[in-house]
C-alpha cells in the first residue's frame, strides 16, 4: 500500500498524467484499487481478533451507502455477518481474482508507458528524450527488472523467516475490542466518520475524491510541464505552502470539532445529515476553493501548479487523519496521547 501510494505521488507530482499518459493514469488508479482490495481481503485471513473486528468495522461502513448499502455488505460477507462464507469469498478474491486483475492491469499499464515513449524524464517537457537517453528493453531493462524482483522476493522471504507474522487471539464474535478500528489504510475514512455524517464520510466525500482523481488529467492546462518534481520552482514553493497549511489546519480542525463544535454539529437544531454532513462539507469545499483561488490569483500560479498544490493539501490532510486514527484514538475513539492507548 505504501509503495503504491508513493508511486501515485511520483506520477502526479512529476506531471506524468498529461497528454498521451491520461489513459494510463486511469489504469494506474485501477491498479491502486486492486492493491487496496488485495490488502483488504488478505487482512481477514489470519482470523484473529484484530483482523476479524477490523473487517467488521470496514464492512459496517457500507451500511451507510443509501439504498444498496445492506445488499453490498451481504454480498461481500456472503451473509449477515462474518463467517465461513466470508472466509471463502475473501480467500478466493485474494488468491485468484485480484492477482489476475493485477497481472492484466500491470501488463496494460507498462505497455501504455512504452507507447507514450517511456517514463517521464527531468526537463523533458512535451518533447521526446534524445536517443542517448534510451536503453534497449532486451536485455538491459528486462535483466534489471528481473534482478530487482528476485532481490525483493529474497528480502521478503528472509524477513518472513526472521521475524514471522504477528498473530493475536482467535477471532471472537462475542468480544469486541475497544476501540474497534478498521485496517490502517481505512483509518482516514474512519476518522472522517468521527467528524462527518456517515453518508458524507463514507459516500459523498470518497466519491468526490475519486471523481477528482479521474478528472484531473482532463482539465485544460496552459502548459503541460512534465518531468521535474513539483513541475516548476513556483510549483515547489506552492507545494511546500500547501503541505504546511495541511499540517496546521487539519489537527486544528480536529481539535475544534472535538472540543468546540461538539456532537450537535455545525448547525444545532437541524437534522444530523445537515449539521454534521452538508454544512461542514460545504465549508470544507469552500476552503479548498479559496485556497485554489488564492494560489492562482494572489500567487500567480498556473492551473497545473494550483491543482498540484490543492492535491498536496488534500493528501497531507488525509495523512493527518490517518495518523490521528492510528495513534491518537483510544477507547470510544476519544482523542488520547499515543502512550495512553
Amino acid at each position: 500500500m505504501v509503495v503504491a501510494g508513493l508511486h501515485l505521488l511520483r506520477v502526479f507530482l512529476t506531471g506524468a498524467i498529461n497528454g498521451p499518459r491520461r489513459s494510463n493514469w486511469l489504469i494506474g488508479l485501477g491498479l491502486l484499487f486492486s492493491v487496496l482490495l488485495s490488502a483488504f481481503t488478505g487482512y481477514l485471513l489470519p482470523w484473529d481478533q484484530l483482523s476479524y473486528w477490523a473487517i467488521t468495522v470496514s464492512t459496517e461502513m457500507l451500511t451507510y451507502v443509501p439504498v444498496v448499502g445492506e445488499n453490498l455488505k451481504y454480498m461481500i460477507l456472503g451473509g449477515d455477518s462474518i463467517g465461513a462464507s466470508t472466509a471463502v469469498v475473501f480467500y478466493t478474491t485474494h488468491s485468484t481474482v485480484v492477482p489476475i486483475a493485477l497481472i492484466l492491469l500491470m501488463t496494460w499499464h507498462i505497455w501504455r508507458v512504452r507507447l507514450a515513449g517511456g517514463v517521464v524524464l527531468p526537463s523533458a517537457g512535451n518533447g521526446r528524450p534524445g536517443d542517448d537517453e534510451y536503453v534497449p528493453f532486451m536485455p538491459d531493462l528486462l535483466v534489471r527488472e528481473v534482478a530487482v524482483a528476485l532481490t525483493l522476493t529474497a528480502l521478503i522471504v528472509v524477513l518472513a523467516i526472521v521475524f514471522g507474522a504477528p498473530l493475536g487471539e482467535p477471532a471472537n464474535p462475542g468480544l469486541s475490542p475497544n476501540p474497534a478500528k478498521a485496517p490502517w489504510y481505512f483509518l482516514g475514512v474512519q476518522e472522517l466518520l468521527v467528524h462527518f455524517h456517515p453518508v458524507f464520510a463514507v459516500v459523498v466525500i470518497p466519491l468526490l475524491s475519486i471523481a477528482a482523481l479521474v478528472a484531473v488529467p482532463f482539465l485544460r492546462y496552459e502548459h503541460q510541464v512534465a518531468g521535474d518534481w513539483f513541475l516548476t520552482s513556483q510549483g515547489k514553493r506552492l507545494a511546500g505552502l500547501a503541505a504546511g497549511v495541511g499540517l496546521l489546519a487539519a489537527p486544528l480542525l480536529i481539535l475544534v470539532d472535538e472540543h468546540v463544535i461538539g456532537p450537535e454539529g455545525w448547525w444545532p437544531g437541524t437534522p444530523p445529515v445537515v449539521s454534521q454532513g452538508a454544512v461542514p462539507t460545504f465549508f470544507t469545499l469552500l476552503a479548498l476553493a479559496a485556497f485554489y483561488w488564492f494560489s492562482g490569483k494572489r500567487l500567480s500560479a498556473s492551473r497545473s501548479e494550483a491543482v498540484q498544490a490543492l492535491f498536496v493539501l488534500l493528501v497531507v490532510c488525509f495523512l493527518v487523519l490517518t495518523v490521528t486514527g492510528i495513534w491518537f484514538r483510544g477507547e470510544g475513539m476519544a482523542l488520547v496521547w499515543p502512550w495512553q492507548i
